[in-house]
C-alpha cells in the first residue's frame, strides 16, 4: 500500500506493507545481547503463594512481570536526560515520529588501542546531504549482533569530533548499531553524547539518540523514512523499534 508523505515541503511516496525492522527484540534468555556488566533480562510469571500466572500451570492468563535495562539489553532510544542530572523524559522530548533518514555503512578505524568512527568517515558518507536522522551500520556486520554480549570487548565508539559534525549538520537522530556512541570506559567523560546533545551550549532536548540497532546487510545505504517507535517511558531512555521505509 503505497502512502503519500509530505515532508518539508516535498513529497514522497513509501509502501507502508514493506517495513524494515532495525530493531534488536529483547527476550528472557542469556543469547539476548547485552552490555554493561548486566545479567540477561528476566520474563517470568507472577507467583502469589500457589498461584502462578501462566496458562501451562493451570491459571486463565499469562500474566509477566518483565525485568531488563534499556540501556542494556537490548534497541532503545535515549534523550539528553541520560547524563542531566535534572529528571527528562524521552516520553515528553520526542513529539514527532516519522524523519528523513539517511543509512550509511562506516568501517569503524584502529586508533590506538581503539576502533572509532572520525568526522571525516561521516562527512565522506553523507556528502553535502542533510537529513533529521542518520542511521550508522558498522561493519563487519554479522547477526552476531543480535545476541552479541558487549561487556568488557571495548567496541567502537564515535569520536568527539564525530558527534559534533553530526550535530552542525542538524542531525536530530542519531542511530547506531553499538552499545554506546561513547567508549565503553572512559572515566565519565561521554565526549560523544555531550557533543551531539551541545550540554556545555544549547542543550539540544529535543534530540535522541538510539543505540543497539541492527541493519541487515540487505538493507542498501541510502535515504529512507524513519519511523521511530518508543514505548512511552517516562524515563531518561525507552526500548525502541525504529523502522525503515524505502522511496519509492
Amino acid at each position: 500500500m503505497l502512502a503519500t508523505i509530505q515532508y518539508n515541503s516535498k513529497k514522497y511516496q513509501i509502501d507502508l506493507t514493506k517495513p524494515i525492522d532495525i530493531s534488536i527484540p529483547l527476550k528472557a534468555s542469556k543469547q539476548n545481547v547485552n552490555a554493561w556488566y548486566l545479567e540477561e533480562p528476566k520474563i517470568e510469571p507472577v507467583k502469589v503463594e500457589k498461584w502462578i500466572a501462566s496458562v501451562k500451570e493451570g491459571a486463565s492468563v499469562n500474566f509477566n512481570n518483565i525485568e531488563f535495562n534499556p540501556h542494556a539489553h537490548g534497541t532503545h532510544t535515549e534523550c539528553v536526560g541520560h547524563i542531566t542530572e535534572e529528571f527528562l523524559s524521552i516520553n515528553k522530548s520526542l513529539k514527532q515520529f516519522f524523519f528523513l533518514a539517511e543509512v550509511i555503512t562506516v568501517a569503524p578505524e584502529k586508533l590506538n588501542n581503539d576502533f572509532v568512527i572520525s568526522k571525516k568517515q561521516l562527512q565522506f558518507a553523507l556528502g553535502n546531504r542533510k537529513r533529521d536522522a542518520v542511521v550508522i551500520r558498522t561493519i563487519p556486520n554479522t547477526t552476531e549482533k543480535l545476541s552479541k554480549q558487549y561487556s568488557n570487548t571495548n567496541p567502537p565508539f564515535l569520536l568527539e569530533e564525530a558527534a559534533k559534525y553530526l550535530r552542525e549538520k542538524d542531525v536530530k537522530h542519531l542511530l547506531i548499531d553499538l552499545p554506546s556512541v561513547d567508549k565503553e570506559k572512559d572515566d565519565g567523560k561521554l565526549l560523544a553524547h555531550k557533543a551531539f546533545w551541545n550540554t556545555s551550549g544549547k542543550t539540544r532536548f529535543d534530540a535522541t539518540i538510539t543505540e543497539f540497532i541492527f541493519v541487515p546487510n540487505a538493507v542498501k545505504d541510502g535515504t529512507y523514512f524513519l519511523n521511530l517507535q518508543i514505548a512511552p517511558f517516562e524515563n531518561d531512555a525507552t526500548p525502541s523499534k525504529p523502522i525503515l521505509y524505502r522511496i519509492e
